[in-house]
């Protein structure tokens, strides 16, 4: 759970004569996440793929290519059809028809869309002429006078033709477009351009014909009938087409699938140890499978390949590696025939891990396969947006799903929210076979049950305390609801315990991250320096807050520490009307020993820390600002609550009595001024108007309470996971680990032949 499966490195030694079965067994199994060989050892070189790689590497090429053209996808495989064996001959006779059509379709495809891209354009480039009404013919061919169409304002057009001293006379045509022909004197051509220059004319390029007297009209019905000719033949290739998808898509996810598999096993070389005639490949599997693999590789290529277990990771720096590995000199010499049974195998030398030189290929770090359980595995997704742990930490996916969904929860708290959340959740976790959007539809979900159940603790659905008025006042028979969000002034004292919740809360949490970095610390360079690289921090930090939770200089410190939990009457009273004790834990501050034995701690702390690292003692005080970092929570909190109680508010309109907010659910707002005087009344609610207010305060109610769901993704969302990523990870947590991806595939629509 907080450790990755425990991961053994395998060797597998053989004859290249053998080489093709062996990889074989190994695909099959779909086990051995291989290691790349990295040149490092003498007489050996990588290894050449098999004859038959290229040619199926360009099958698949095109295999993929027709599925994109085609738009298939897996979706489209025929339901129950799988366990297919696909002919090497027949895959290559139909694939080369199949592309042979389906290229043809694409390029007539191609062709009518380029067609039909042109008329648009020369539809659009002549509308502005069909606005103009004057034929096509008369605004071009003239030898004695200039024409110039386009866009701008007559007078400014016209004033700038006027000013022109080479124009002797002209005529205006049209009002938004504009035809301007002008008689000049002098042969220039350009007269007429240079005129318009100043006016801001957008000139219109005069589309070319080759009838006489063609009306632009004319001209546009034209292009639009041979644009709906075009768009008829388009759409009857592109029916083809998905007719053709239709009857291709299963051939062409099983010959996907077949080609995959065929490119992969002939490129498996590539990783490879290889001599003249043997060949060494290895590669991690988990360690409770070693004893399986053996099994199973011997069944199937019985005594032409050796497996051993070289090196059985430890999760820390030290700790009995299981180094050993066979490299055969005398493989070398035999001859390419030479049969390497176990009875007959020539004795082999082994390389020992005592400086002999490297016995391994690679000294790569163990890919990592996340061990956790069927309900935090979805939160592995918002670990891996940081980095997949590595193979010597700690796994924090089963913490933050202990403490984001609770997080979120705390700061939204309504059922209606909850119900919401959780609905688009299971949306996203139903119709999606990404695992991605899966493990976030889990997430969502769970972020939902518990925005739900905190929802209820405290009486809110949709910002409306119903819950507390008819289950926990009605039902339970309390004279409120267990919490309450701390927005009313009559529960202030319940924001200012929210406040130093979130500091126990936050003590907690980073508590947790500085006791797994401290034992991997431990792990990695000895208990030294895990003291003072991190046990520096937890110490500084715990004894720092018993400081300031203690009655040490207490008139110096915010009042609500001593009195929100106190309900003992020892506590110095807090100032304000409203500040009371909101559960009765008996809790009034740390005695002064204890805040001095804090200080003490902190001070040891600080002095650990500038032991191991000097430069960081500056940044001693991140022990309190990192603690204060999760006063976000309530901060939160009130914010959502806050912009929930405008929405209904605006709605619903609301009264004040006694330090408390009423709706008008019930009442309208002549009641409410009946009873406690017209200053009473907040906003008199848009419900409470005429059908019109009605009308306009349902859509603020609905887009209000839209926004507010929205909001609470990009803000108790956002600040959850920085707590988790800035405050937590840190702590512990480096994320560069590689993902376990076994040699082999999973076959979904095809057999093994």
């Amino acid at each position: 759970m907080l450790r990755p499966e425990r991961m053994s490195k395998i060797s597998v030694t053989g004859s290249k004569a053998y080489m093709e079965p062996v990889v074989e067994a190994i695909h099959g199994l779909n086990l051995l996440h291989v290691t790349e060989y990295g040149g490092n050892w003498e007489g050996f070189a990588q290894g050449n793929p098999q004859a038959e790689a290229e040619d199926a590497a360009d099958k698949l090429v095109t295999v993929r290519s027709l599925k994109s053209i085609l738009g298939v996808t897996d979706d489209d495989a025929t339901p129950g059809r799988s366990n297919v064996v696909i002919d090497d001959e027949e895959l290559a006779a139909e694939l080369d028809d199949l592309r042979e059509e389906v290229n043809g379709l694409e390029d007539r495809r191609n062709d009518l869309q380029s067609r039909l891209r042109s008329i648009e354009e020369r539809i659009e480039a002549v509308e502005p002429f069909a606005d103009l009404g004057i034929d096509l013919d008369l605004l071009q061919g003239y030898d004695s006078l200039q024409v110039a169409v386009g866009e701008g304002d007559r007078d400014t057009v016209e004033r700038a033709v006027v000013d022109a001293s080479a124009v002797a006379s002209y005529e205006i045509f049209g009002d938004d477009v504009l035809a301007v022909f002008a008689r000049t004197e002098g042969d220039d051509e350009g007269v007429l351009a240079d005129a318009l220059v100043s006016a801001e004319f957008a000139a219109l390029s005069v589309p070319e014909i080759e009838e006489d007297d063609v009306s632009p009209e004319e001209y546009v019905a034209s292009l639009e009938s041979e644009q709906r000719s075009v768009e008829s033949e388009l759409d009857n290739v592109e029916s083809t087409l998905e007719d053709v998808a239709a009857d291709a898509a299963d051939f062409l996810l099983e010959a996907e699938e077949t080609l995959a598999i065929e490119v992969q096993k002939a490129e498996a070389p590539l990783s490879f140890a290889t001599t003249r005639n043997a060949f060494v490949a290895e590669g991690w599997i988990p360690t409770d499978r070693v004893t399986s693999f053996k099994s199973t590789m011997k069944d199937t290529v019985g005594g032409h390949a050796e497996v051993e277990e070289i090196e059985r990771a430890e999760f820390g720096s030290d700790g009995d590696l299981q180094v050993r590995e066979d490299v055969p000199p005398s493989v070398e010499e035999a001859g390419p025939e030479t049969d390497l049974e176990a009875d007959d195998e020539p004795e082999r030398q082994r390389a020992v891990a005592d400086g002999g030189g490297n016995v391994v290929m690679r000294n790569d770090d163990p890919p990592v396969v996340q061990s956790n359980g069927s309900l935090s595995s979805p939160f592995e997704v918002l670990v891996q947006a940081v980095g997949r742990p590595n193979y010597r930490e700690f796994d924090p996916t089963v913490v933050l799903f202990l403490t984001f969904p609770a997080f979120f929860g705390f700061m939204i708290g309504d059922l209606g929210y909850g119900i919401l959340y959780g609905l688009i959740g299971y949306y996203l976790y139903s119709n999606f076979d990404s695992p991605g959007f899966k493990s976030m539809g889990g997430v969502t979900m769970t972020a939902g049950i518990f925005t739900a159940v905190f929802g209820v603790l405290y009486g809110e659905l949709f910002g409306l305390h119903v819950i507390a008025t008819y289950f926990w006042e009605g039902v339970v028979g309390l004279h409120s609801a267990p919490l309450h969000k701390g927005l009313q002034p009559a529960e202030i004292s319940w924001a200012q315990a929210w406040l130093l919740v979130s500091t126990v809360v936050a003590l907690i949490h980073l508590n947790v991250g500085y006791v797994f970095g401290f034992y991997e610390e431990l792990e990695f360079h000895g208990f030294k320096a895990a003291l003072t690289e991190k046990g520096s921090w937890l110490i500084g930090m715990n004894g720092l807050w018993l400081f300031i939770f203690s009655r040490v200089y207490q008139n110096y410190k915010p009042n609500f520490i001593f009195t929100v939990f106190d309900g003992s009457g020892a506590a110095p009273e807090a100032s304000g009307e409203f500040a009371h004790a909101v559960v009765a834990l008996g809790f009034n501050g740390f005695s002064p020993v204890i805040g001095w034995l804090g200080f003490g701690m902190f001070l040891v702390g600080a002095v650990l820390l500038f032991v191991g690292a000097p430069a960081e003692i500056i940044e001693i005080f991140d022990v309190l600002v990192n603690v204060l970092s999760y006063t976000r929570l309530a901060a939160v909190l009130l914010a959502k609550a806050g912009m929930a109680f405008v929405v209904n508010l605006l709605f619903f309109g609301a009264y004040t009595h006694d330090g408390e907010f009423h709706f008008l659910l019930e009442h309208g707002p002549e009641w409410a001024i009946n009873e406690y005087g017209a200053s009473s009344i907040m906003f008199p609610g848009l419900m409470h108007g005429g059908a019109a207010s009605l009308v306009g305060g349902l859509v603020v109610l609905v887009l209000g309470h839209l926004l507010v769901l929205v909001l609470g993704v990009t803000s108790a969302g956002l600040q959850g996971v920085r707590l988790e990523y800035y405050e937590f990870f840190s702590k512990f947590f480096d994320g560069n680990g590689s993902e376990y991806t076994p040699f082999g595939r999973e076959r979904r629509y095809t057999a093994d032949e």
